[in-house]
């Protein structure tokens, strides 16, 4: 048997070197390299390893009659199989997630949801709710007659079924197959004789080769790993779900090459002592990276959030230092508290902290402030955040987060039934935002009858007024 000799690996692109530098020569990443020890004379096929022996020499391969993959014109691509329709979960904000026509589009409907021969890989913090979304996910799939193969590597099979018991679940009308393993090529066995529509694996970090010497969760058990389950994927048609675990900087473990062997990267986002959560999509092939999926964490599972005011929903009262925005995630508009929080400090010294929002774009608005809006902050202690656990990022929240700063700072608010929405330039002024109208609409319905927004030529639902203003200056003057 050929020895095994060193080389490194980098973090970041999965470049493998020779020998050990502190920046890689590929993607210019400093201190990535990571060692790992790879059998000489093993080439791609052997790469492959049980995957690429069962299902083929390659993604494009005819598991029916061995063929291997042709050139053909775009134009004579049949994309009329059954095989290509996509695969609903059972779970509508996972499907906005993964991506799909939402409406009838030149007759032809295409649903949401997972697209056959797919890999998608799910991220989050320990304890947020992954495998609870992937189980509910694989009970729906079952319960509407799909194969599901569903693989723990992290508990058995009894204790599996504790969890799905306490989720309270449908009816699998046995379609469901659960399998407590951590070796790969076993897995891929079982996998060619359930054959499944859909295989979760939780967690991808705990799968191993059995002829690679590196430990589980190993650069290289990962990228073997991935590697033959993404090509299991591919020539079986099996839409691959992959849970993988995250850093303390909150990025995903592993070489960022895993990443990109999959089709759709997924994060699962949310505060754990909140109940609120939110699937927000990194990388999508087959959809757009602009929708979010909203749920809250109960006793019995995660349950769906169908509309922006769910956050909100019997929480909010109108104080000082707190104002809603609408804001936009992707095709959908949430009503988001924005909340601050001013207290002495020392000059030359003071303290800005974000939690849910840009702390660079805080510090522009805090010089806006204090440049055009006469408010003397410097030696002011500053905390601002986005209730619930929301990420925001969007400058539409500006006009929103400056009025809480400043109705903090001077122990002011807004009456009830008001919100703000707009970008605050470097002068001052307020610019128009994207879908003010949708904005709007959504901020009436859910009871904001106020709104104050930039100028526009947007007329008011019924019942409803806009209060335009120009700069911030007059935005102040609407505060308590």
């Amino acid at each position: 048997m050929a020895k095994a000799k060193k080389q490194f690996m980098c973090d970041e692109c999965g470049a493998v070197q020779a020998k050990w530098m502190g920046k890689c020569p590929d993607c210019g990443a400093w201190d990535a390299l990571v060692e790992f020890k790879a059998d000489a004379g093993a080439g791609m096929d052997a790469q492959r390893g049980t995957a690429g022996a069962i299902w083929g020499a390659g993604v494009g391969t005819d598991l029916s009659t061995g063929a291997s993959p042709q050139a053909v014109l775009v134009e004579e691509i049949d994309d009329s199989d059954d095989n290509l329709e996509r695969l609903s979960t059972g779970i509508s904000e996972l499907d906005r997630v993964l991506g799909g026509a939402q409406a009838d589009q030149a007759d032809v409907i295409v649903k949401q949801g997972l697209v056959p021969g797919s890999a998608v890989l799910v991220g989050g913090d320990p304890g947020i709710g992954k495998s609870t979304l992937l189980l509910q996910a694989a009970q729906k799939l079952a319960e509407q007659g799909e194969r599901v193969l569903y693989v723990t590597s992290e508990e058995s099979v009894q204790q599996l079924k504790l969890r799905a018991e306490r989720l309270n679940a449908g009816k699998t009308n046995g379609n469901m197959f659960v399998l407590a393993d951590t070796n790969l090529a076993r897995v891929v066995e079982q996998a060619r004789k359930v054959q499944p529509s859909v295989c979760v694996i939780d967690s991808i970090q705990m799968i191993y080769k059995g002829d690679l010497s590196a430990a589980p969760g190993s650069v290289t058990q990962l990228r073997s790993c991935c590697l033959e389950l993404v090509y299991f994927a591919k020539a079986s048609g099996t839409a691959l779900l992959l849970v993988g675990h995250v850093t303390k900087q909150g990025q995903l473990a592993g070489p960022r090459l895993l990443e990109h062997m999959v089709d759709c990267v997924l994060y699962f986002e949310g505060d754990r002592y909140h109940s609120h959560r939110v699937v927000r999509g990194i990388k999508n092939r087959f959809g757009t990276t602009l929708e979010v999926g909203l749920f809250e964490m109960t006793d019995r599972g995660l349950r769906e959030v169908d509309g922006g005011g769910g956050l909100l929903a019997g929480e909010y009262e109108p104080r000082s230092g707190s104002v809603v925005c609408p804001v936009l995630q992707g095709s959908r508009c949430l009503m988001v508290e924005m909340q601050a929080l001013t207290a002495t400090g020392f000059l030359g010294s003071a303290k800005r902290k974000v939690s849910g929002l840009d702390g660079n774009r805080l510090a522009m608005l805090i010089a806006v402030l204090e440049k055009r809006g006469g408010l003397r902050l410097a030696d002011q202690d500053i905390f601002a955040s986005s209730v619930g656990g929301m990420r925001v990022a969007e400058p539409a929240a500006d006009l929103a987060i400056a009025l809480a700063i400043a109705g903090g700072f001077a122990n002011r608010s807004l009456q009830a039934g008001w919100c703000a929405v707009g970008e605050i330039g470097l002068g001052g002024e307020l610019r128009h935002v994207q879908q003010l109208s949708q904005r709007i609409h959504e901020a009436s319905r859910l009871g904001f009858k106020n709104i104050i927004c930039p100028k526009t030529r947007e007329k008011a639902p019924k019942d409803a007024k806009l209060v335009q203003v120009a700069t911030f200056s007059e935005a102040m003057e609407v505060l308590g």
